[in-house]
Parts: C-alpha cells; structure tokens; sequence
C-alpha cells in the first residue's frame, strides 16, 4: 500500500508515538507485508524468528519491538507492539468508509456494462466495459474489475483477509488495506468468495474461469486462463501461474507457487509448491506416477505381514 506522498520518517514516527532509528527526514512511501515489501515501505515484525529475514528485506523501514542495529540505509521504528502499531498506520492511511448507497457515487462503471438489481458496489470500485454483474453479489471497497468480467449471484470480492495474532485474550485481527484486481474475460461463479490483500492486490489474472464455490485468499495472485473447479480453497499468500487446472475440492496451503501448467486433481491437498508441466494427486499432492507407485506399494502391504505372519 503506497501513501499519496512520501513521508518524513519522523512524521510516521509521530503517527504511533514511537521511538525511531535513523535520519528525521528519511522518506517513507508505504507499507507492506514481508511477501509483497518494496523499497521504501514499512514492514513489521514482532516475533525473533523473523527479525533477520525483515532486517534483510526489501523493506526500507522496519517496524519492531526490539532496539537493534539498523541496516545501512534503513531505518526503525521501535514498537513495544508492532502488531498494533501496523493496524494503527492501515487506519490512518486507509480508513473504512461508511457506505451512503447500494452502488457509491464514486464508483466509475463501464459501457454497456450490465448491473442486475441487489448488487452492492462500494467506494471508489472501477468496473470496465462489456461485464455482466448477477444479483446478490457484493464488491467491496477499491475492487478493480477489468471488461468482459461475468460475476454470478452471491459473491463476495474484497472481504477482508483471515489474518489474526492469538493473544492471551483474544484473537486480534490484522487490518485489511488491500483490495482485489479482476483482470479481463474473468468468469466468476455463484457463490465465491476473494478475499482482498492485507496491504496489496489479491489478483485473478487475465482470461481465468472460476466455478462456484471457490475461495481465494487473501494476497493470493491466479495467473491468466487458469481453470479451477468447484469448491476449491486457496488460502492467502499463493503464487498460481499461468495455464494451471485445479478440479473441485483441493485445498491449497499459504504461501506456496503452483507452476505453469499444471494439472492438480480433484480432492488433492497441497502443502508444497508444486512445479509446472505435470499433473498431481492426492494428499499431500506428488506427482501421478510416483503417488501411483506409494498406493501400489501400500496394497502389498496386507501381503507381506501375511507372510511375516507364516514365517513366524
């Protein structure tokens, strides 16, 4: 999430009424999480385990609740509870925007673009030429839809990310500021649901065609003409390249990259990226013949203790 302008570090610093590392006046042009930070932007961090990898990253200024030694050309933000902090800045800078009608008067909509009724549009949603948007579906806030885009009746763009920090007290939400881009000649069945980036695009690449009943976390990127089936759930943070079919009913772990080309069966689960150009099943998914060769091996099974059991 870029601001409007850059800021002064010490400006931010002022923001959350903390302690600051490095120069007063050192720029600051946004905010990130750790898998989409660019230069310039802040990312925070608040456990030791990933102290090192958000010190080594892109990030420009690091939001953390520890005193340590600043990166050259960097600068930090000491936090007693970066979590909150994060949230602090996605109000400031991305505050929720009551809705004052069913379609806002900021929304921009293309030519011969079709509304069915009981449609909710929010704030500052752009909708292209030629699409066809069923009833009952609702488009959150800041949602990008290219043209040609069809939507059918009861689902949801830009819902806000399943992302929470388990505190003693409670689960503590992390704020979503991101939004969701539907690129062109995207079909969407009934009833899916994308959630939007906590601080970037969750994407649906150019030509791709969901069936109902899918879900898409949230910063998660689908490359152009994918076809995924029925009731498949991408959790956030996925890569999903082009050319890739996924059929109904697999389930997709955070944070891995399907390759180009693939082929995911139906049922299958999938805890590891999974390169391109071949076709997998089961759980955890793995390539056809060499899952074929596990379920062959496991009916010999029944077999071999029958004759462990004769031997004895």
């Amino acid at each position: 999430m870029k601001f409007k302008h850059p800021l002064d570090l010490k400006d931010i610093a002022a923001i959350l009424d903390c302690e600051f590392v490095g120069a007063p006046n050192f720029q600051v042009h946004g905010m990130n999480e750790i898998h989409v930070v660019q230069p310039g932007d802040i990312v925070f961090v608040d456990h030791p385990k990933y102290y090192d990898k958000a010190l080594r990253s892109l990030a420009s200024v690091i939001l953390i609740n520890k005193k340590v030694d600043c990166p050259k050309d960097k600068a930090l933000l000491i936090s007693d509870d970066p979590f909150r902090d994060f949230n602090k800045l996605t109000r400031h800078f991305n505050p929720f925007q009551v809705a004052r009608a069913v379609i806002a008067e900021s929304a921009l909509i293309g030519k011969h673009t079709v509304i069915q009724p009981n449609v909710f549009i929010g704030n500052n949603v752009r909708i292209g030429s030629d699409c066809v948007i069923h009833s009952n579906v609702s488009i959150y806030d800041n949602t990008i839809i290219g043209n040609n885009v069809t939507i059918h009746s009861g689902t949801v763009l830009g819902a806000d990310a399943f992302y929470y920090k388990n505190r003693p007290e409670k689960y503590d939400r992390l704020l979503s500021g991101g939004n969701v881009v539907i690129k062109d000649n995207v079909d969407i069945g009934a009833l899916c649901s994308i959630d939007r980036g906590v601080t970037a695009s969750t994407v649906i690449g150019e030509g791709t065609k969901l069936d109902n009943q899918v879900h898409v976390g949230h910063d998660s990127v689908i490359g152009s003409r994918c076809l995924i089936a029925s009731q498949v759930g991408i959790a956030g943070c996925v890569l999903i390249e082009d050319f890739v079919t996924i059929w109904g009913q697999v389930g997709i772990t955070s944070g891995v990259t399907i390759g180009e080309k693939a082929i995911i069966s139906a049922q299958s689960g999938v805890s590891k990226s999974l390169p391109g150009h071949k076709s997998y099943f089961g759980t955890p998914a793995d390539e056809f013949r060499k899952k074929y060769k596990e379920l062959a091996s496991i009916k010999l099974i029944p077999d071999i203790i029958d004759k462990l059991d004769k031997i004895q």
